[in-house]
């Protein structure tokens, strides 16, 4: 894979980036906070390191 495309999943999977188009879908942040800390432990650390 280019590293262009490895980059750029890199920040589209980022817990930050998820959390802040949560939000812009409309959820309540706590909300959005709470499911982005569940897919950082559950999803993005195990991909990401």
């Amino acid at each position: 894979m280019s590293r262009h495309i490895v980059d750029a999943l890199k920040h589209r999977l980022n817990p930050l980036h998820v959390y802040c188009r949560l939000c812009d879908l409309g959820l309540p942040a706590a909300f959005a906070r709470s499911l982005t800390a569940g897919y950082e432990r559950m999803v993005y650390r195990p991909i990401a390191h």
